[in-house]
């Protein structure tokens, strides 16, 4: 059983820290930012003519009729996803060749004229199904581009021959109108690459709430690689300017920026593979190589969006499924169940264990409602009657996690050694991880 310092409110906690300048104009989440910084992890979910293929991206020479992922069981996708703990699947609904996985009225290279299920098939129907069963949000890909019309990666939607723009923009907002109106409420869109089309009011009328990540109303950030990880120290706003531009990453982040633009941070399971091919399990991330990529994410206050690729059965491959249980329980072994933890405002925060105890990792968040406040920190642990410091860093945010030789202390202390008005830390938890 955990040992838990008495949890004071943040607003009670100020009282006691007096002194310390008030906090500059910080940038702040919005409500639904909130909402995704707590979900920590998501599930990617890549499937394409070009899986059938063995490449990464389709040049259309597979048959349509030669498309039948027959045992497609979108349930299993889900479970899948669970195991590592995400909270949300993002389907790539249609890539850059333009296949498209719903029942579309825009484009003859779909579904309907697969043998899957007769050409009846909706794989973005099957899996807001799943989803709502399985308690997971549904987020949605849907490549502003198409290699059929000249728009292709990198294009943002722009056709090459620009006597062709105008037809595809209204096929373009044909295709994101039905996959945001069809299928239940879709928490993130993702526009990699950017999109100059305009498809702003598609995206107020359907979905208001959504997290866009690329294009003029991106509320994410890339943070410029697909290994999974964020720099440190990590900061989660940048200035409107680059927030405008809809193409920031982790290179346009300032502590003192006036937009919240937090970071996704995507990798695929299979290094450095997107769509699932014969022959590839020799590429499978490690548990310990994915845990690596867990302290670089989610444990710099970002989102991990970890990969999954169904083969052509349409299936999760077994030995995959079982690196992602293997990954969700090795989370849980070190995170979940804490020593003891705490909260407040101010300065100087102490956590109590009670008794002398090994501690190895502590865990600090940040009430990010008030802004990235902290600039800079200490952390020290009490050894023998004697403080002594394990570690030191930077930024906090939503979450930071910070593992150091093991020490076996009656009382842990963090010290803000900088920030921007008075510290608030919404958790401060300590844990053994062996």
């Amino acid at each position: 059983m955990s040992r838990a310092s008495r949890l004071l409110p943040l607003a009670a906690c100020l009282a006691v820290a007096p002194g310390l300048a008030s906090p500059a104009r910080l940038a702040r989440p919005t409500p639904d930012q909130l909402a995704w910084h707590q979900m920590e992890i998501e599930a990617f979910l890549c499937l394409d003519p070009c899986t059938w293929q063995g490449r990464e991206y389709d040049d259309h020479s597979t048959p349509l009729s030669a498309i039948d992922p027959a045992q497609l069981d979108t349930d299993q996708w889900c479970r899948a996803a669970k195991r590592f703990g995400a909270k949300q699947i993002l389907f790539v609904a249609k890539h850059t060749g333009g296949f498209c996985w719903w029942q579309t009225d825009t484009s003859e290279y779909s579904v309907k004229n697969t043998p899957f299920r007769g050409g009846k098939g909706d794989v973005l129907a099957d899996l807001s199904q799943s989803c709502h069963l399985y308690g997971l949000k549904l987020g949605v890909y849907v490549y502003p581009g198409d290699d059929q019309w000249g728009a292709g990666i990198g294009s943002g939607g722009r056709t090459s021959d620009p006597g062709k723009q105008e037809a595809y923009n209204r096929v373009y907002r044909q295709q994101l109108t039905e996959v945001l109106s069809r299928y239940g409420e879709i928490s993130e869109v993702w526009f990699d690459g950017s999109c100059v089309i305009d498809v702003a009011g598609i995206l107020e009328r359907y979905a208001p709430h959504a997290m866009i990540l690329q294009g003029p109303r991106a509320t994410l950030r890339w943070p410029g690689n697909e290994a999974g990880v964020v720099p440190y120290p990590t900061w989660q706003a940048v200035k409107r300017a680059d927030a405008e531009s809809g193409v920031s990453t982790a290179e346009q982040s300032d502590p003192d920026g006036d937009v919240w633009l937090p970071m996704e941070c995507d990798t695929p399971l299979l290094d450095h593979k997107w769509f699932w091919a014969p022959g590839t399990d020799q590429m499978l991330k490690s548990v310990d190589r994915l845990m690596d990529v867990y302290y670089q994410s989610v444990g710099r206050g970002s989102v991990l969006l970890l990969n999954m690729t169904p083969d052509t059965r349409g299936l999760i491959p077994d030995s995959h499924v079982r690196i992602y249980r293997e990954f969700g329980r090795e989370i849980g072994r070190r995170f979940g169940h804490p020593l003891a933890e705490t909260r407040g405002g101010g300065r100087v925060l102490e956590l109590d264990l009670g008794v002398p105890t090994e501690v190895d990792h502590v865990i600090l968040m940040e009430d990010i409602r008030k802004g990235q406040r902290v600039r800079g920190y200490r952390m020290e642990a009490l050894v023998d009657g004697s403080w002594t410091e394990v570690c030191t860093g930077s930024s906090i945010g939503y979450k930071k996690i910070d593992r150091f030789a093991p020490v076996t202390a009656t009382k842990l202390r963090f010290t803000a050694t900088e920030s921007v008005g008075v510290p608030l830390i919404a958790r401060m938890g300590a844990y053994r991880a062996g």
